[in-house]
């Protein structure tokens, strides 16, 4: 399967302009069977929920599933949604023919910046699907928690999506962290940055993504970037048998 990874540096807090930016960076997508956006794909990190967020079917939502629908490939991105009177940090998944399939709310609210305050946490895993490949769901701080992604192990996903706003000052971080997501649970790790600033951080991208060896595929820094990685799902069953360390797990 390839996979895009759409690293960019989006405008604080402006729908219309992001979506003419994204337009013009994706280009040519016709082999790809899944594009992935960074974290709040269309606004930047931003803690006004009040001024940005949709409803699941929104504005956000018709303009990536016509994108979906024109390219003929799965899109996940991310989005502000407002349900009921509550707001979420959002990962959706559209389906080429431009229809919703799935749905991700952030489970850990990143609480070093008062996200827990603007934002309410989601309640359980999501696994996807695109054909037989089984897709775990996570959002940036996520990636702190192993266990929502030995969750994810333990049901065999074939890789697990990263989609993030993650600063500069903690990108080794972001690189150790996700090397040891795709190590312990021996499936791909696939995670989308930003590049560029908002009003308070600087963010260097380093989208990247890893095999279930731990392997780096590719890593890109500071640019904006159409990133295309082809995947084997036929390795991951062939990591797994050889070296069945996921039997032994125990969630204790």
């Amino acid at each position: 399967m390839k996979i895009a990874l759409v690293q960019y540096n989006p405008v604080w807090e402006d729908k219309e302009a992001n979506k003419k930016k994204i337009l013009e960076l994706i280009g040519d997508t016709e082999s790809c069977e899944l594009l992935i956006f960074p974290e709040m794909s269309l606004t930047g990190f931003s803690m006004e929920p009040q001024k940005i967020g949709e409803g699941i079917g929104g504005a956000s939502f018709r303009f990536f599933s016509e994108l979906a629908l024109d390219k003929k490939t799965n899109v996940m991105a991310g989005i502000v949604e407002k349900r009921k009177e509550r707001y979420y940090n959002t990962l959706i998944h559209i389906k080429p023919d431009g229809k919703f399939l799935k749905l991700y709310r952030k489970v850990h609210p990143f609480s070093y910046s008062g996200e827990e305050k603007q934002y309410s946490a989601g309640a359980r895993p999501a696994l996807s699907k695109i054909r037989k490949w089984k897709i775990g769901l996570t959002i940036c701080y996520d990636l702190r928690f192993p266990e929502i992604f030995r969750k994810y192990g333990k049901k065999r996903a074939h890789i697990i999506i990263n989609i993030a706003n993650w600063p500069d000052t903690r990108v080794e971080h972001w690189r150790t962290l996700l090397k040891a997501r795709a190590t312990e649970n021996q499936c791909y790790i696939a995670a989308v940055n930003r590049v560029g600033d908002d009003p308070k951080l600087h963010y260097n991208g380093f989208s990247s993504v890893f095999d279930p060896m731990g392997k780096e595929l590719i890593s890109v820094e500071n640019e904006e970037k159409l990133i295309q990685v082809d995947l084997n799902k036929n390795y991951v069953n062939e990591v797994r048998e050889k070296f069945p360390f996921l039997e032994d797990v125990k969630l204790i």
